[in-house]
């Protein structure tokens, strides 16, 4: 059988491919689209991905707002004393959450568009945050945060790709870091939010906090309408013209003859075709032959970010330091200190992805933090001596005792250095790597999605498991995060191909011509250089697929609207 379909303009003069979605959600979703395309749009593309990163901040504010109390007399009196596996479920509950929300994007994504899904994510989290408010037991608390956590999958999914998409690919790196970064600015400004609410002698102090994570989701619910959609998702649409407008005003300040602007254009349409041609696209797709290396390194890309240690590390600095001696108002300073060191880090990074590559900042990362979790635990390891609990904490076993108060402070200066590595390598650039790795439009919104819920399935077991690794094994809990970072080294070498400075149509020629990883940096795409003619010749070609092969039709073949027509056919 042959499938035929024309890429013809219709009456308005859009450019359109049939689509194979429900006609009923196409009819909705071109609603929604053109609603939203009634309001003014931004064209700098650093506002653009500062408003649609705010679910990065959502992240962030989440995080602190739950370990930030979780340990203080109302929290604890107000829910029974949960004791440590509840606790550890209450805490869990939003990435078990967001783990379905990254699973799900793709059903709402890839109808509906990215913007309509950065809205879906700010709903969800906003409910989620007045259900968590108002919690009067802690199913309603588990509850608010996995409706929450279900936000930030949507928007932990889609807003790097969305980045991505958009982004020229000169400053992609910068534009994909900004999600990374918006996390921890989050987390910098809770914390500093919820030691202040602490003081209030009631269940004010934690309410409050709760409550105050519906601003980011206000924010990014009206900064969505003023945002032009993803130019590829338009295109896999077939709203042509949309996508070249975009895709001019975002790169060329509305030029659509730049040559950059054609030549991406003419990119997308290529990919699309090939797209077009190839069967439904579900998950088990991304399984295939052609796209098995893709998704087995993205999504060990998302685990291995998790199995830095850093959530080991973050959530227990103030164990370390109480481990070492240090209390009270020494413990805010250094929490404090690593959540500033966790925002600035991640500056430089947002350049040195664009600068010296992807691979050389994983690569450098990964020996950095395998280095310093290596030498925390050999001090600890050294100089710690067993303890049947510190302050009441059965969990902390471990104390250096304060006559080797010099090796209580290289463990915390291991820690900050840790953080430090992790912040301008792996905490900026795998959620970077992940949204462009793709190559294909096709597949990249659903592998965006299986990675992200990887990445939220070990953030889940992870936090269910730490508190009993430390209890069980102590300082050697950071031994395992090292031997961790070792292998992510060997993997990032061996199996993470360059990005830097390559179209995302490039990247996936890439993949097909299957280049060693360590090669990648000085690979060039084998793309024909076209002529201004050829160039415009090819922008104008609309597409009749008729039987196997890419055929231009000769300058008689013209649709009623006098445009050229390329020719094609499938069997299938």
């Amino acid at each position: 059988m042959c499938t035929n379909f024309t890429m013809e303009k219709n009456e308005g003069g859009h450019t359109q491919v049939p689509m194979q979605e429900d006609p009923q959600i196409l009819t909705s979703a071109n609603k929604i689209r053109i609603y939203l395309d009634k309001f003014p749009k931004l064209h700098n593309i650093y506002l653009i991905a500062t408003i649609s990163c705010v679910s990065g901040m959502m992240f962030g504010f989440d995080i602190l707002s739950m370990s930030a109390f979780i340990g203080i007399e109302q929290y604890q009196n107000y829910f029974n004393h949960p004791n440590s596996t509840m606790q550890g479920l209450i805490t869990s509950a939003m990435a078990l959450g967001s783990l379905f929300g990254a699973l799900g994007t793709s059903l709402i994504s890839e109808p509906f568009g990215r913007r309509f899904t950065l809205i879906c994510c700010s709903l969800s989290w906003m409910i989620g945050a007045a259900i968590q408010s108002s919690a009067q037991n802690r199913t309603q608390l588990i509850l608010g945060r996995i409706i929450s956590g279900v936000g930030v999958g949507f928007g932990s999914t889609v807003a790097p790709v969305y980045g991505s998409e958009l982004a020229p690919r000169r400053i992609r790196g910068l534009i994909g870091g900004l999600f990374q970064f918006s996390v921890t600015l989050g987390i910098l400004i809770m914390y500093y939010i919820s030691y202040g609410l602490h003081f209030i002698n009631g269940v004010a102090s934690f309410r409050i906090a709760w409550g105050l994570q519906i601003i980011p989701g206000l924010l990014l619910f009206f900064g969505v309408i003023f945002l032009p959609e993803s130019p590829r998702w338009l295109a896999k649409h077939g709203l042509w013209d949309e996508a070249e407008m975009v895709v001019a005003n975002v790169q060329a300040k509305g030029n659509r003859d730049d040559p950059d602007v054609n030549i991406e254009v003419s990119e997308i349409k290529d990919q699309i075709l090939i797209d077009e041609k190839s069967k439904k696209i579900s998950y088990a797709t991304l399984f295939n032959k052609r796209y098995r290396r893709r998704t087995i390194t993205a999504v060990f890309a998302q685990i291995w970010q998790q199995l830095t240690g850093m959530n080991v590390m973050m959530y227990y600095i103030t164990v370390l330091a109480a481990m070492s001696g240090f209390t009270g108002n020494a413990n805010l300073v250094f929490s404090s200190i690593q959540y500033v060191l966790n925002v600035a880090m991640t500056i430089p990074a947002l350049f040195l992805l664009d600068k010296v590559g992807r691979r050389k900042v994983l690569l450098i990362g990964a020996a950095c933090m395998g280095v310093f979790q290596f030498a925390l635990a050999g001090i600890l390891g050294s100089y710690s001596v067993p303890v049947d609990s510190l302050d009441g904490n059965s969990y902390i076993r471990i104390l250096i005792p304060p006559d080797r108060r010099p090796a209580a402070r290289a463990a915390i200066a291991m820690a900050y250095l840790f953080v430090c590595s992790f912040a301008s390598s792996w905490g900026v650039g795998i959620w970077l790597y992940c949204s462009e790795i793709w190559g294909d439009n096709a597949i990249r919104q659903r592998g965006a999605g299986l990675s992200t819920a990887a990445n939220w399935a070990f953030n889940f077991a992870i936090g269910m498991y730490t508190p009993t690794s430390f209890k069980n094994i102590t300082w050697r809990t950071y031994i395992i995060y090292a031997s961790f970072c070792v292998a992510m080294f060997v993997h990032v070498y061996f199996g993470f191909p360059e990005t830097k400075g390559k179209r995302l149509e490039e990247i996936g020629q890439m993949w097909d011509d299957k280049i060693p990883a360590w090669k990648t940096s000085k690979w060039q795409p084998d793309i024909p250089i076209l002529s201004d003619k050829d160039l415009h010749q090819k922008m104008e070609a609309q597409h009749v697929e008729r039987g196997g092969v890419i055929t231009q039709s000769s300058s008689s073949e013209r649709n009623s609207y006098g445009n050229k027509v390329l020719t094609t056919t499938s069997g299938v």
